[in-house]
């Protein structure tokens, strides 16, 4: 089994799955391949010597194999995980730098939090530059490379936008393709705040990626949702955020509830309405002390956050390649675990397709029929049983709520829809109509302008050869 991970040179996040395939018996122990691939020479490098020693040390028959080729990694693969980030790199920075660069132009055109900050798609750096047509064009090569070199094998899309791609590449390829988030974690929180042993619980959510909803509690039996609203009664009101993602039993969420009728779930209610975000203030109201992840202080930090974690991981696997003595899962063994594996569910869909071993996990595919009234093409996530037999969507019972569909679903699909039109039509009077259409616009000359200094950036000359201004009206 080859099993490729495009974007490796994340570190952290390759080396969790890596660790996870390691510590997973039925595959490690057939001596599978991982070709690890990155366009960034020097952290694809950090990666393949911290995987290498993590493999040593677990002492598993794991091959890693490093290439900048995409060809080379996706020849014979399997299994692809697209984990690539794939924004424009501003001379001497990083992707994030340049959505930083697209925020700030944005909010002196007044988009607050950029022009990407959109009804039901709040979530920072989900898109760019609405189609995100960077993730979308690599994640359409990858496909296409693994039609001519890799035809049998799977697409585990993990990249964000995952709506947007997943859907992409259903409609434009023959590739076998899942779509994969953790947001579905959240009903681990809720079950912690409401005194439920995870175990003991009978849930199910559905929706689409960052949009899903927790359509069944049940504890022995029973119908949790009165613990819910026991809950928000007595403990609500002296909830308080523990972290800019501690978000799950904020009050945007039980406000969603109510008028939804259903819990949203992981970060739903980070794409709500602009009722919730039309500033600082408003976030801090609804999301706690720090106004959640999505705001002009806390996602700063975080982008240095992440910086400073990759330097770390250069200088840690700088440290290893110089001294064969550092024992990685006794330094760091948090992160080099030898037994507790990272949740994250891309291997257990590789062992429950290779080895027939039977998993429930929740997925990003085509509805077709899963959720009444959803066109069958749209993609939806949902939970499903995975096996030697394939993919085994649940069915969704009780159905969602007609007011999660008509007032939240079908408008997040139809922004999906609209980001693909942009995206394949190369039309930017596309950007032009999706803008015209925001509240915080108040005139077309506002949205020329804002697209016109967008465009204008050094970084963008790829933006500005596909999608061309003189489309424009």
């Amino acid at each position: 089994m080859k099993l490729t991970i495009v974007g490796a040179g994340s570190v952290r996040y390759a080396l969790q799955l890596v660790g996870d395939l390691a510590k997973t018996e039925e595959l490690s122990k057939k001596g599978p391949v991982v070709s690890l691939m990155d366009i960034n020479e020097e952290r694809l490098k950090a990666t393949e010597i911290l995987a290498r020693r993590y493999m040593e040390e677990l002492e598993v028959p794991v091959k890693i194999e490093a290439t900048t080729s995409l060809e080379a990694a996706v020849e014979g693969a399997d299994y692809v995980i697209n984990t690539a980030l794939a924004y424009p790199r501003p001379e001497g920075a990083d992707g994030f730098a340049a959505y930083e660069k697209v925020v700030e132009i944005s909010e002196r055109h007044g988009y607050y939090r950029g022009i990407d900050a959109q009804e039901f798609n709040f979530v920072s750096t989900y898109t760019y530059v609405f189609c995100s047509y960077y993730d979308l064009t690599l994640a359409l090569n990858v496909a296409r490379t693994m039609e001519k070199y890799a035809p049998e094998g799977w697409i585990l899309q993990t990249g964000n936008p995952v709506f947007e791609i997943t859907q992409l590449l259903t409609r434009e390829t023959p590739v076998k393709t899942v779509g994969f988030c953790h947001g579905h974690g959240g009903v681990h929180e809720v079950c912690e705040q409401l005194g439920l042993p995870y175990e003991e619980v009978d849930w199910q959510v559905a929706g689409v990626n960052h949009g899903i909803w927790l359509n069944r509690l049940r504890h022995r039996g029973e119908d949790a949702y009165p613990l819910l609203d026991r809950w928000i009664e007595e403990k609500g009101p002296s909830w308080e955020s523990r972290s800019p993602w501690d978000v799950q039993m904020s009050p945007a969420v039980m406000d969603m509830y109510r008028f939804y009728g259903m819990l949203p779930i992981g970060d739903t209610c980070r794409n709500g309405s602009w009722k919730y975000n039309y500033d600082l203030a408003t976030k801090k109201r609804w999301y706690g002390r720090f106004g959640g992840i999505d705001n002009e202080v806390e996602r700063p930090k975080f982008h240095e956050q992440l910086r400073e974690g990759k330097r770390k991981m250069l200088e840690l696997a700088a440290e290893v390649a110089a001294d064969p003595s550092i024992r990685l899962t006794e330094r760091w063994p948090r992160l080099f675990s030898r037994e507790r594996r990272s949740g994250e569910q891309q291997i257990p869909f590789v062992q429950a397709l290779e080895c027939g071993t039977p998993q429930r996990l929740v997925l990003n595919m085509p509805n077709r029929g899963v959720i009444e009234g959803i066109p069958d093409d749209v993609v939806v996530e949902l939970p499903a049983r995975v096996d030697g037999e394939g993919l085994h969507p649940e069915r969704i019972e009780p159905d969602l709520t007609p007011r999660i569909k008509k007032m939240y679903l079908w408008p997040r699909i139809l922004r999906m829809e609209w980001a693909l039109e942009a995206y394949l039509s190369r039309d930017i009077r596309v950007f032009e109509e999706i803008l015209v259409r925001d509240p915080r616009t108040r005139s077309f000359e506002q949205v020329q302008a804002v697209l016109r200094d967008i465009w204008a950036l050094p970084f963008h000359e790829e933006l500005r050869q596909n999608f061309p201004m003189g489309g424009t009206t």
